[in-house]
């Protein structure tokens, strides 16, 4: 073991070291930096930790994703993936954190303080599946992260350019031989999800308002990439015209985070009145629908939307069933208040809000047999417990149930083949959004008219240092710098429906301000008016704000 660190900090040194004095954090989007030349050592670091933890799992393979996901394509990142499927554990962020910041020569006290403080036998065998996002930065990166599994004496399996949840599946899959995940490969991906999804559909792709046609905004990255392939074996089930598919800017005024934000259509796809349209983001994690009425007016259907839509037909599906399981929606406090009323009072599913952050919402979620959650921008899946599937699958081959039930319960495990419980999944998220409109037969409109939501606007603060402002409540409340809730308070009382919080980014140094109200103009105004608090009372930086 001497001889590994010895020889894991000598090459290192020669091939990957430190570069300059700036510390970097591991959070829910794991290390995400602008600065991606300057993250070479980071990736090798993350590799000499990638083998640990699998080590620490008895050899069971662990992700190695290389992606900023949305952000601009000059910025890269990587984050590590857990056996089945799910992001890295929360006590080895600070393993991450610790061994990324430290310096050249404390690089191999760092490692044997992760293998004391883990129990980690050295003898185990380590896999680690590599996969990267399309930025120009990232065939380097991952030579890096290679070099630091090889030195580490880890095994590679190399996945070359994926979206991010197909890694998360693909670790899930080896991890889970013989289980429903099918092939870790991305044949084997498309012909789980898209066989069920053509079950689901059966021979009839036209349904009442439905039209069984999209345009798909790619964000030009990986997502437009790999659904290519994916349309082989859709058929005609569903049209798909690709738009952003690579030929552009990697998140350029386009993609999920692009409309969500700035609440407009992207560039790069032509305008086509009431036609369903759905962008995804720059590793395909994030998805949003929109669309543009005959009178050019923008609609946009978020995270939010998405959720209801997939829980009232869960509630459907369970309630007909007969099978007594609980169903769950866990939203962020993004999630817009119209959205949370007509969840908890007209579909009557129990809600729970959680901290932004993927791995907050997944959690909450596996608590509940059938768990929904999405944040507001479109990142989202559907968990099953175990019993819930074991139900399920059990009464889905009992002949002798009501021809309703047998139906119901046959839809709800066809349905789990089409999810990716895993993460949030653009690709997979469009195929159960599809199914459950073709189900409806219902148009876009349709879907949008269940409810209304409330205006709001997104602002960012730009502050000397993000840490001044710490919340509770599932962020909803600013806990410091003395005095900026109780302002916030007083300001959102002269606004009707007004709603307002701040947070701090988990990636670097700015303030997101959040606000909604009765109107559009009302909520820009809240908006506004927070944004000029925080930038007065947390360290402000610039100009005052001013909307994204």
């Amino acid at each position: 073991m001497a001889d590994v660190v010895s020889n894991v900090k000598k090459v290192g040194l020669e091939k990957y070291p430190r570069q300059g004095p700036r510390n970097i954090q591991y959070g829910t989007a794991g290390f995400r930096t602008r600065w991606a030349e300057d993250l070479d050592y980071v990736l090798y670091r993350v590799g000499l930790l990638a083998v640990l933890r699998s080590k620490s799992k008895g050899g069971a393979a662990i992700g190695l994703m290389i992606t900023a996901s949305h952000n601009p394509e000059p910025d890269n990142g990587v984050k590590l993936i857990d056996p089945f499927g799910e992001m890295l554990q929360q006590r080895w962020e600070k393993f991450a954190t610790r061994l990324a910041n430290a310096s050249d020569t404390e690089l191999d006290s760092a490692l044997l303080e992760i293998v004391e403080a883990e129990s980690i036998s050295w003898e185990t065998q380590a896999l680690v599946c590599v996969g990267q996002d399309t930025r120009p930065s990232s065939p380097g990166l991952a030579q890096a992260a290679v070099t630091g599994i090889r030195t580490m004496g880890g095994k590679v399996n190399d996945y070359g350019i994926v979206t991010t949840p197909m890694l998360h599946y693909f670790v899930a899959c080896i991890n889970n031989i013989g289980s429903a995940y099918s092939e870790p490969t991305e044949d084997g991906y498309f012909k789980k999800i898209i066989t069920a999804f053509k079950k689901l559909r059966g021979d009839k792709p036209e349904n009442g308002k439905y039209v069984p046609s999209v345009m798909f905004d790619g964000a030009n990255g990986v997502g437009a990439m790999k659904l290519e392939a994916g349309l082989l074996h859709l058929h005609d089930s569903l049209q798909v015209q690709l738009y952003n598919n690579g030929t552009g800017q990697l998140n350029y005024k386009c993609g999920a985070d692009y409309i969500k934000v700035q609440q407009c259509a992207p560039v790069g796809v032509p305008q086509k009145s009431n036609a369903r349209c759905v962008s995804v983001d720059g590793d395909a994690d994030r998805i949003v629908y929109y669309y543009i009425d005959t009178h050019d007016k923008f609609h946009l259907l978020d995270g939010d939307r998405i959720a209801t839509l997939i829980a009232g037909y869960l509630m459907e599906l369970i309630k007909k069933s007969d099978l007594g399981l609980q169903l769950g929606l866990v939203q962020t406090a993004y999630a817009n208040g119209s959205s949370t009323s007509y969840i908890s009072k007209t579909l009557k599913v129990p809600v729970a809000c959680v901290p932004t952050g993927v791995k907050h919402l997944h959690h909450k979620a596996m608590e509940y047999d059938i768990g929904v959650y999405f944040e507001a921008n479109g990142h989202g899946t559907v968990t099953f417990s175990d019993f819930a599937t074991r139900c399920i699958c059990s009464a889905a081959e009992d002949l002798s149930l009501p021809a309703d039930q047998l139906h119901a319960t046959e839809t709800l495990a066809t349905l789990m083949d089409v999810i990716n419980q895993t993460v949030g999944d653009a690709i997979s998220d469009m195929l159960i959004v599809e199914t459950v409109l073709h189900a409806r037969g219902w148009s876009i409109e349709d879907w949008e008219a269940t409810y209304t939501d409330l205006p709001n606007r997104q602002l960012k603060v730009v502050v000397k240092d993000r840490r001044v402002i710490e919340t509770t409540d599932a962020e909803r409340v600013c806990v410091t710098p003395a005095g900026l809730q109780d302002q916030i308070n007083m300001l959102v009382k002269n606004f009707p429906n007004g709603r307002s919080f701040v947070r701090p980014s988990g990636t670097e140094d700015i303030v997101r301000v959040y606000a909604e109200a009765d109107t559009q103009a009302s909520a820009d105004r809240l908006a506004l008016q927070v944004a000029s608090v925080v930038h007065q009372l947390a360290g402000g930086i610039g100009s005052p704000p001013v909307p994204e």
